[in-house]
C-alpha cells in the first residue's frame, strides 16, 4: 500500500532529494547568516529554485522558437546543391570519396527531391525541438504538479534532511564504520557525477556555439544551449547539433566552413570522452564504464534524473558487494 501511494511521486521525490543534497551547503551557510532559522532558509531556497529556472527556460524556449522559424525560412530560400556535381567533388576527399562515388552512380532521385526532403526533415525536426525546448526542464522533472510537489518536498528535505538522513543511516544493518564509508561514497559519487556531467555539458555547449558563430551559422547561442542539453546524453550528444550543420554547409557549397565545422565538432565530441571521466574521477573513484552504463540504464529506468541515480546506484551496489566479499573472506 505504501509503494502504491508513493509510486506516482518517485520522480518528484528523487529530484527533491538530489537538489536537497546539492543545496545543503548553501542551506547551512544561509542558516548561519539567519541565526539558526533553518525553516526560513529552506523556504528562501525553495522559492528561489523555480525563479532561477523559469526565467532562463522561458527565454530560451521563446528564442529557440523564433530562431527555428527563421532557420526554416533560410533553408527554404537557400539554394541547396545536392546533385551529381556535388558528389563528384566529394569523390576527391578521403574517407567519403568511395561513398560519394557509389551514391553518384546509384542515386536515382532528383536534386529537387533531395532538397525537398532536406527542408521537410529539417522543418519537422526544428518544429519538434521548438515545441519541446521551452519545456525541457519541466518535462525532465515531470509535470507542473510534480515540479511544485518537488519544491514542497525540497523545503522539508532541506529543513529536516540531516535528521532524516541520520535516522535512515541508523536503520542500515551494517557496522558503523562501513555505514560511514558507504555514506561518504554515495555523497562523493553524487557530487562527482553532477559536477562532471554539468561541466562537460557546459563546455561542449559553449564550444559548439563558438563553432557556429565562427562558421557564420545562424542561432549560435540557441544551438549552443541545445548542444549543452544534448551533451547530457551518453550517445549522440552534441553531435546531434553539429553534424546537421556540416551537412547544411556542404549542401550550400561552403566547403571551407564545412571542413572547419567537421574538425571542430569532432574535437568537441572527442573531448567528451576525455573531459567527463577526468572531471568525475577528480571528485570520486568512479570508473568510466560505471558512468556510461549507469547513465544509459538510469535514463531508461528513471527518466532524466537517471543521469545521476544510475551511476550512484551502480557505485553503491559495487560497494555493497565489496563489503560482502570482505565479510565472506574473513569467515572460516
Amino acid at each position: 500500500a505504501l509503494y502504491w501511494m508513493l509510486a506516482p511521486l518517485w520522480g518528484a521525490l528523487a529530484w527533491g532529494i538530489c537538489l536537497a543534497f546539492l543545496l545543503a551547503p548553501v542551506h547551512r551557510s544561509l542558516t548561519r547568516k539567519l541565526k539558526g532559522r533553518a525553516g526560513l532558509s529552506a523556504g528562501i531556497i525553495a522559492v528561489l529554485v523555480p525563479a532561477l529556472l523559469a526565467g532562463p527556460v522561458a527565454s530560451l524556449g521563446a528564442a529557440f522558437a523564433n530562431e527555428a522559424a527563421d532557420l526554416v525560412t533560410r533553408l527554404q530560400n537557400q539554394p541547396l546543391r545536392f546533385d551529381a556535381g556535388l558528389l563528384a567533388q566529394l569523390e576527391h576527399y578521403p574517407f567519403v570519396g568511395s561513398l560519394a562515388e557509389w551514391l553518384r552512380q546509384n542515386l536515382t532521385t532528383t536534386t529537387e527531391q533531395l532538397d525537398g526532403w532536406l527542408v521537410s526533415a529539417t522543418q519537422m525536426l526544428l518544429q519538434s525541438l521548438a515545441a519541446t525546448g521551452g519545456n525541457f526542464v519541466l518535462s525532465a522533472l515531470g509535470t507542473i504538479v510534480h515540479f511544485f510537489m518537488m519544491l514542497f518536498l525540497l523545503f522539508f528535505l532541506l529543513r529536516d534532511g540531516r535528521k532524516i538522513l541520520d535516522r535512515a543511516v541508523r536503520l542500515v544493518p551494517m557496522e558503523p564504520q562501513r555505514r560511514s564509508r558507504l555514506l561518504k561514497l554515495t555523497g562523493d559519487t553524487t557530487r562527482a557525477v553532477v559536477y562532471g556531467e554539468i561541466m562537460t555539458a557546459l563546455v561542449q555547449g559553449t564550444l559548439v556555439g563558438i563553432g557556429f558563430a565562427i562558421a557564420g551559422l545562424p542561432s549560435a547561442i540557441v544551438f549552443g544551449v541545445l548542444a549543452a542539453l544534448l551533451a547530457l546524453l551518453p550517445v549522440g550528444g552534441s553531435a546531434i547539433v553539429w553534424v546537421p550543420a556540416v551537412v547544411f554547409l556542404v549542401a550550400t557549397s561552403q566547403w571551407g566552413w564545412a571542413f572547419f565545422m567537421l574538425i571542430w565538432g569532432t574535437g568537441v565530441s572527442v573531448s567528451d570522452n576525455l573531459m567527463r571521466p577526468f572531471l568525475i574521477s577528480t571528485q570520486a573513484p568512479v570508473s568510466t564504464l560505471v558512468v556510461f552504463i549507469g547513465v544509459i540504464g538510469g535514463i531508461s529506468a528513471f527518466g532524466m534524473i537517471g543521469v545521476i541515480i544510475g551511476p550512484v546506484l551502480l557505485t553503491v551496489l559495487a560497494a555493497l558487494l565489496r563489503f560482502l566479499d570482505e565479510t565472506l573472506s574473513h569467515q572460516p
